[in-house]
């Protein structure tokens, strides 16, 4: 999942990146209200991370931006604790779910997929289709009547999109949007790589590919 962390303090932007991309997250990282606006409208995300307290600005503001421009991923907002105005406030403009500061990165990677999963109508941290499930707290993949496989961070967000929309092309250039962040340049031809590999795991007609358009998920296998 391609996910925005707003926020200014670098040293704790840096932290929360890095668990967040252990979780499965592909993290893309700005510390000020300007880029963060633009970057919201711009980028395909699944969900934020919004820092209320930002050098050049207020992140209700951006919040509202985003919420004007029909950007409508799911946003965790983060408060100085106690301060219930600007819980208030964030929910009012938009926003899914807040946290108040100090806070531990595992209770806001937990939030953080609550709500990406109502945002799909999921009430379970698993995704299935077809024969298949995807645990997304273990990372790993699970076959009916057959074995568990344990998942690489890019294999796991590779197939969580796939599997997340069954029968939908994706493009090489959306699943790239959702599997590397703006600092990344990969090849394109590691999506074909990441490809053969969990064909190996799911069979080669479960992911299909149509020549010109992309790839998709065939829950019928």
């Amino acid at each position: 999942m391609r996910l925005l962390l707003v926020e200014d303090d670098r040293l704790l932007a840096e932290g929360l990146a890095s668990q967040l991309e252990k979780a499965g997250f592909s993290v893309d990282v700005t510390g000020t209200a300007k880029e963060a606006m633009l970057l919201g409208v711009q980028e395909d995300y699944r969900a934020a991370v919004l820092d209320l307290g930002l050098p050049d600005g207020n992140g209700l503001d951006v919040l509202r931006k985003w919420r004007q421009d029909n950007a409508n991923f799911a946003v965790l907002i983060l408060t100085a604790r106690g301060d219930w105005q600007d819980k208030v406030s964030g929910l009012k403009a938009g926003a899914d779910d807040y946290l108040g500061k100090p806070f531990q990165a595992e209770e806001l990677i937990a939030r953080l997929n609550a709500i990406v999963r109502r945002s799909e109508g999921r009430v379970l941290s698993s995704v299935k289709a077809g024969h298949f499930e995807l645990d997304e707290n273990r990372q790993c993949l699970k076959i009916d009547n057959g074995p568990e496989h344990s998942l690489t961070g890019t294999e796991f967000r590779l197939l969580r999109c796939l599997m997340s929309r069954p029968g939908h092309i994706f493009s090489k250039e959306q699943l790239m949007e959702q599997l590397y962040n703006l600092t990344e340049s990969p090849n394109e031809n590691v999506i074909e790589a990441y490809i053969r590999r969990l064909r190996k795991l799911v069979g080669p007609e479960t992911i299909e590919t149509r020549r010109g358009q992309g790839y998709l998920f065939n829950d019928a296998f």
